[in-house]
C-alpha cells in the first residue's frame, strides 16, 4: 500500500501499523513503550502523529496503516504535546543520570534530548519525588521503582513472551507501581529470573547486578540445553560481563532463559582446571578426595600426554584394543567429537566409543531410524508457529527447554492452538492443556495405543498417507485390537473418556506435533515408546509438512551433533554402520588405517565390563558419569577397578576424583567449532576468550595424544576438521564454515548449493516408506513393593543442568536453588510423619541418599520426584540400571524406594522398636512384643517414659513420635471398637 508521510509517498506492506510504516520510510518517532516483539500498547503516547481526516493526535503504534493515508510526524502541536508528556514522565524521576548505570543506554534520556526537555522546564513541575524502596532480592538483577516510568514493557514481556505473568501494574494513579502478585519481593514470586524484563527496560529501573559495559561482543551458541540459542558474549578484561540473545536467530529470536543469560559465569570460576594433574603413587581410588593436592600433583603437558599415550599403548599391548573404552561429550563441538571417535577407531582400533545420548535419547535414534530412516527431529522449531495441536508427553518443556515452551504458550494464547499433555507428574504446561493425561509411569505404550485405537475407530486416520507412504500397516492395525478404552483405563489409570477426548483432538488436528523428552526414552521400553509415537504420527499423516512433526527434545547443547559425528559404538559419522563393508572401506581409505568391523560397547556395557574386569581403561572427555550413571555405587566400584582412567574436563568433577590423569580443557567460550541443535541446525561456536593458563581446546589435546601414538592429526584449525567431516559424511556434505555465518544450516545438506532441510520426509521417508511397528505394553523392570512402596522418577529443573558441574558454579543459578529436594505427595508425607523441609533418607535396592522434603500435589500418592543435579544427594545412587534391550538405555524414570525421616533412621539403627515403628507404623502396637508399662506410655504419648526406655530423643524425633503415636492410638481405638 502507499502512504504519504511528511509529504513523501512511500510503499509499505499491508497489515502493519502507522508506526511501522514511518520507520520503514526512514523517519524517527520517539517511543518508550513500543517493543517490536510485543502487541501495540500505546501507553507512553509519544508516538503521536497527525493523520489527515482523523481527529486528535492518535498513537501511531496502535493505528493500522491504510491506503492513501497522509501522516505528519513533526508539527508544532505534536512537539508541544510530546514535550509535555516527557516532562510529566521525568518530573518524579531521580536526578541520578551521571551515576545511573543505564545512562549511556537510557531511552528516556534519549527521548528527553530529542523533544527538547531541559531542567528548567522540569523544575517548575517538580514538587517532590517518590521514595519507594528498591527490590534487591533477586541475585541476577535489581528493581528500582523510583526510576520506573510505567511503560509496561516488563509486564508485557513477562506475559506475552515468557508466558509467566510474574508482574503487573499495582494500585492506581500516582501510586501505580509494578509489582509481583501480592506485592511480594520478586524472588518470592513466580518470576523465572530469565531477565527478559531487564533486557528491555528503557530506563535504569531494572538493571543486572554488577553491570559493566563490554569492550567487545562475540556471537556464539549457548552451552546448556539442546535448543541452541544464539547469544552475544560481552567481553571486558577477559571476562564475560554481559550476555544477550541474538534477535536475528531463527531459534531464539533474542530470547534467553535464566541459564543462558545469567548462568555463564562458571567460565571464570576459580575451580577451573588449568594444569594437568596426575594421581600420586600409592593413593587408592576408593578414598574421598577433599583436598586435590593430597591426591594429585601438577604435571607438565608433556609428562601428562606421555603418561596417557604410554598407558593406552601398554593396555592395548597387554590385552587388546577393545580393552579400552572412550566416552565422548555432548558438551564438546562437532569437530572434537569427530576427532575423538576417529582417535578411537583409527588410532586405537576399537569401536568402544559412546556418549551421554546413551543415557537420554539412544532409544530415539534406534526407533526413528527403524521407522523413518533418520534418528532426529523431523521438523523445525519454527513449525510451532504453524501447528494446530501440540502433544507433549514425557517432557517438562518449560523447565528443560524453556524457549521452545514459550513458543508453544504463545501459539496457544494467540492462535488458539490446542495442547495435550501426558505426564505422571503435573507440570506447568498442564495448566494450558485442553486434556491432561496423568498416566501411571511406564504405561506410555498402552496410553498411545489406546489413543490410536480410538482414532481408527472414529475413522480419523489418514488412509491416503498410509497407503502411499507407509508399510506394515495391517499387522500394526490388528495389534490395536486389545487396546479398547476399558482395558487402557485399567492399565494407565486414566479415565477412558479422557483418552477418547485426546484421541479425537489429535485425530482431527490438521497439523500436529509430538514433543517428547526423557520421560519417554529413559525406560526399559524406551525404544518401544518412541516407535509408538512414530506410529501415531504416521497414522495421522503428521509428518513431512510444515506445522507437523516428530520432535524429540535434546537435553544437551550438542548431543545431536555428537550422535551425528559417530560418537556411538555402531556407526561412523552420519549414521554409517561400522559393520557395512562398503562404508568401512571408505573410512579406511580416508584415514589410512584398517578399522574394526566389530560394533563396540555402549556406556552401560563399558561400566559392566569394567566391573567384571574385561575393560581395563577408559578415556572420558567432558562427561561426568559418576553423577549421570544409574546405580552410582556400582559405577564407582567399576571405575575403581580400571587400570587407567583419563578424564579431560574443565572442572574437577566427581569422575575426575577417580582419575589417574586429568587433562584441563577449554570451555565453549574458549574454542572454535560448531554445535548441532535439537532441530538439526549446525551453528558456529566462536572463541571469545583464551583458555585459563595452560588449558587447551579438546581437539588440540586429542591431536597431541594421537601424534604421540604414531598417528598424525595435523589440523591447522577446526574449519579444516569440518571440511573432512563434509567429505565423509553425506548429511554434512555441504556444511562449511563460510556457509554458517548467518543462521546455520539444517542437515541433510549434501552439497555446497543445498540450502539445508528444515523439514524431513517431504514426499517420502529417508528409508523410502515409513514403517509401522507392532508394539505391546510391558511393565517396568521394577515396581513398588511393601519394602519399597514409593515409585521414584528423576529429572531436571529450570535453574540447574545435567550433573551441575557448570550450573553449580554460577552465582545466580546456585543462589536461586542452592540445594535439592524430593517432591512427595502430602498424603505420603502425612503417612510417614514427615513435614515440609524435613531431612529424609531415601533408599532403594542399590543405595540411599538424604535430602529435604517438598510436599506437593504435583506428584500423586505413591510417587516421588527428584532432580539429579546434586552431588550432595545424587539421585542416581537410587536408580535402576535395568536396560532397554535395543537401545541399552537405563530405566532412570522408574525406581522403587522407601522414605524415612533421617533422624529416625539414625535412631532406629540402635533401637529395635523405633525400627519396627519406622518400617511398619500401621499396627505396630498389635505386632510388637510390649510390656504393659511400655504399651501404656505409648498409648498416652508419655515421651519422658519412652525416653527412659529407648534413650534420649532429638526434638524433631519427639514431634514425629507424638504424631505417629497419635495415629496409632486412633488405630488402636478403631480396632477395639471392631
Amino acid at each position: 500500500m502507499q502512504l504519504t508521510i511528511n509529504g513523501q509517498v512511500v510503499s509499505v506492506p499491508g497489515g502493519g501499523t502507522v508506526l511501522e510504516a514511518i520507520r520503514q520510510a526512514g523517519f524517527y518517532v520517539p517511543t518508550l513503550c513500543d517493543d517490536p516483539g510485543l502487541k501495540p500498547f500505546g501507553a507512553c503516547r509519544l508516538c503521536i502523529v497527525q493523520i489527515e481526516g482523523m481527529r486528535g493526535l492518535p498513537t501511531s503504534c496502535t493505528t493500522p496503516a491504510q491506503e492513501g493515508m497522509k501522516v505528519w510526524t513533526e508539527t508544532e502541536e505534536i512537539q508541544k504535546v510530546r514535550r509535555m508528556i516527557v516532562e510529566l514522565t521525568i518530573v518524579n524521576h531521580p536526578y541520578e543520570c551521571l551515576l545511573c548505570q543505564k545512562s549511556q543506554d537510557c531511552e528516556l534520556l534519549k527521548v528527553a534530548r530529542y523533544v527538547g526537555v531541559d531542567q528548567e522546564s522540569i523544575g517548575r513541575l517538580r514538587k517532590s519525588t517518590r521514595k519507594i524502596p528498591p527490590d534487591r532480592s533477586n541475585p541476577a538483577f535489581d528493581f528500582e521503582p523510583d526510576k520506573c516510568i510505567l511503560c509496561g514493557r516488563c509486564v508485557r514481556r513477562c506475559d506475552e513472551i515468557v508466558g509467566v505473568g510474574a508482574i503487573d501494574f499495582c494500585h492506581r494513579g500516582y501510586d501505580t507501581v509494578i509489582r509481583p502478585f501480592g506485592e511480594k519481593p520478586i524472588l518470592q514470586s513466580v518470576c523465572q529470573s530469565c531477565g527478559e524484563c531487564v533486557e528491555h527496560c528503557p530506563t535504569g529501573a531494572l538493571l543486572p547486578k554488577n553491570l559493566f559495559i563490554p569492550e567487545r561482543e562475540i556471537e556464539t551458541i549457548c552451552p546448556y540445553c539442546g535448543v541452541g540459542c544464539s547469544i552475544h558474549l560481552g567481553i571486558r578484561a577477559e571476562k564475560i560481563v554481559r550476555v544477550r540473545g541474538d534477535e536475528r536467530s531463527p531459534v531464539n529470536r533474542g530470547e534467553l532463559c535464566v541459564k543462558g543469560r545469567y548462568g555463564l559465569d562458571f567460565i571464570n570460576h576459580p575451580d577451573r582446571l588449568t594444569r594437568p594433574l596426575i594421581r600420586k603413587k600409592g593413593i587408592p581410588k576408593d578414598v574421598e578426595v577433599t583436598n586435590i593436592e593430597q591426591v594429585f600433583r601438577e604435571a607438565t603437558w608433556n609428562e601428562a600426554l606421555d603418561r596417557v599415550a604410554e598407558g593406552i599403548r601398554r593396555l592395548i599391548d597387554r590385552h587388546e584394543p577393545n580393552a579400552i573404552g572412550l566416552l565422548s561429550s555432548a558438551k564438546c563441538t562437532n569437530e572434537e567429537n569427530y576427532l575423538f571417535q576417529k582417535f578411537a577407531r583409527a588410532v586405537l582400533g576399537t569401536n568402544n566409543v559412546d556418549h551421554c545420548a546413551r543415557l537420554c535419547h539412544a532409544s530415539t535414534v534406534a526407533a526413528a531410524l527403524a521407522a523413518f530412516g533418520d534418528g532426529a527431529m523431523s521438523n523445525s522449531i519454527s513449525d510451532i508457529d504453524h501447528a494446530d495441536l501440540f502433544f507433549v508427553i514425557g517432557s517438562n518443556t518449560t523447565e528443560c527447554h524453556p524457549i521452545i515452551a514459550r513458543r508453544m504458550k504463545r501459539a496457544i494464547k494467540n492462535r488458539g492452538a490446542k495442547l495435550i499433555v501426558a505426564d505422571p507428574r503435573r507440570i506447568e504446561l498442564c495448566d494450558l492443556a485442553e486434556v491432561y493425561l496423568a498416566h501411571l509411569p511406564g504405561t506410555d505404550v498402552a496410553l498411545l495405543n489406546g489413543m490410536m485405537y480410538q482414532i481408527v475407530k472414529e475413522n480419523l486416520h489418514d488412509q491416503k498417507f498410509i497407503s502411499q507412504r507407509c508399510e506394515a500397516f495391517e499387522p500394526f492395525l490388528q495389534s490395536l485390537d486389545r487396546y479398547d478404552l476399558k482395558t487402557v483405563e485399567t492399565l494407565t489409570g486414566v479415565a477412558g473418556e479422557k483418552i477418547r477426548q485426546a484421541a479425537l483432538l489429535f485425530g482431527k488436528a490438521k497439523k500436529a506435533i509430538v514433543f517428547y523428552g526423557m520421560g519417554i526414552t529413559q525406560h526399559t521400553t524406551g525404544t518401544d515408546n518412541v516407535k509408538t509415537i512414530a506410529n501415531l504420527l504416521m497414522l495421522t499423516g503428521n509428518l513431512g509438512r510444515k506445522g507437523t512433526g516428530f520432535s524429540p527434545l535434546r537435553g544437551q547443547n550438542n548431543v545431536q551433533g555428537a550422535c551425528d559425528m559417530g560418537a556411538l559404538p555402531v556407526v561412523y559419522p552420519g549414521y554409517q554402520r561400522v559393520d557395512n563393508p562398503d562404508v568401512r572401506v571408505k573410512f579406511e581409505k580416508a584415514w589410512g588405517k584398517r578399522l574394526s568391523e566389530k560394533p563396540g560397547l555402549t556406556i552401560t556395557e563399558m561400566f559392566q565390563a569394567a566391573f567384571e574386569g574385561q575393560l581395563k581403561g577408559l578415556y572420558v572427555m567432558g562427561e561426568n558419569p559418576m553423577l549421570s550413571e544409574p546405580d552410582l555405587n556400582h559405577a564407582r566400584e567399576a571405575l575403581s577397578k580400571l587400570e587407567l582412567l583419563i578424564v579431560q574436563d574443565i572442572f574437577f568433577t566427581e569422575t575426575a576424583q577417580l582419575a589417574d590423569v586429568i587433562l584441563p580443557a577449554a570451555s565453549f567460550a574458549e574454542k572454535d567449532g560448531t554445535f548441532t541443535n535439537t532441530e538439526r541446525r549446525v551453528q558456529r561456536v566462536r572463541k571469545a576468550l583464551d583458555p585459563p593458563r595452560e588449558a587447551k581446546q579438546d581437539w588440540e589435546i586429542i591431536a597431541e595424544i594421537s601424534k604421540r601414538m604414531g598417528y598424525s592429526m595435523d589440523y591447522s584449525s577446526t574449519a579444516e576438521i569440518m571440511n573432512e567431516i563434509a567429505q565423509l559424511t553425506p548429511i554434512y556434505g555441504g556444511i562449511h564454515y563460510e556457509r554458517l555465518n548467518r543462521r546455520g544450516l539444517q542437515w541433510p545438506c549434501p552439497d555446497m548449493k543445498h540450502p539445508g532441510t528444515p523439514i524431513l520426509h517431504r514426499g517420502q521417508f529417508t528409508r523410502g516408506r515409513g514403517k509401522f511397528h507392532v508394539v505391546h505394553d510391558r511393565p517396568p523392570a521394577e515396581l513398588p513393593t511393601s519394602a519399597y512402596p514409593i515409585l521414584l522418577t528423576t529429572g531436571r529443573i529450570l535453574q540447574h543442568w545435567h550433573t551441575g558441574s557448570m550450573s553449580h558454579r554460577s552465582h545466580v543459578l546456585e543462589t536461586l536453588v542452592p540445594e535439592g529436594h524430593v517432591e512427595i505427595n502430602p498424603v505420603d508425607a502425612d503417612r510417614l510423619g514427615i513435614m515440609e523441609g524435613d531431612e529424609i533418607s531415601l533408599s532403594s535396592r542399590r543405595g540411599s541418599v538424604q535430602t529435604k522434603v517438598k510436599k506437593t500435589h504435583r506428584v500423586r500418592p505413591g510417587q516421588a520426584f527428584m532432580a539429579f543435579h546434586w552431588r550432595e544427594a545424587p539421585a542416581n545412587r537410587l536408580t535402576n540400571p535395568a536396560l532397554d534391550p535395543q537401545a541399552k538405555i537405563p530405566e532412570f524414570k522408574i525406581s522403587s524406594i522407601n522414605a524415612m525421616l533421617a533422624v529416625l533412621e539414625q535412631a532406629a539403627e540402635d533401637n529395635k522398636f523405633l525400627m519396627a515403628l519406622a518400617e511398619n507404623p500401621a499396627g505396630v502396637l498389635d505386632t510388637y512384643d510390649l510390656t504393659p508399662e511400655h504399651r501404656r506410655a505409648l498409648m498416652e504419648g508419655d515421651i519422658a517414659s519412652i525416653e527412659q526406655w529407648v534413650g534420649p530423643l532429638e526434638d524433631r524425633l519427639k514431634i514425629w513420635l507424638k504424631t505417629r503415636l497419635k495415629q496409632e492410638k486412633i488405630s488402636e481405638k478403631r480396632r477395639l471398637r471392631v
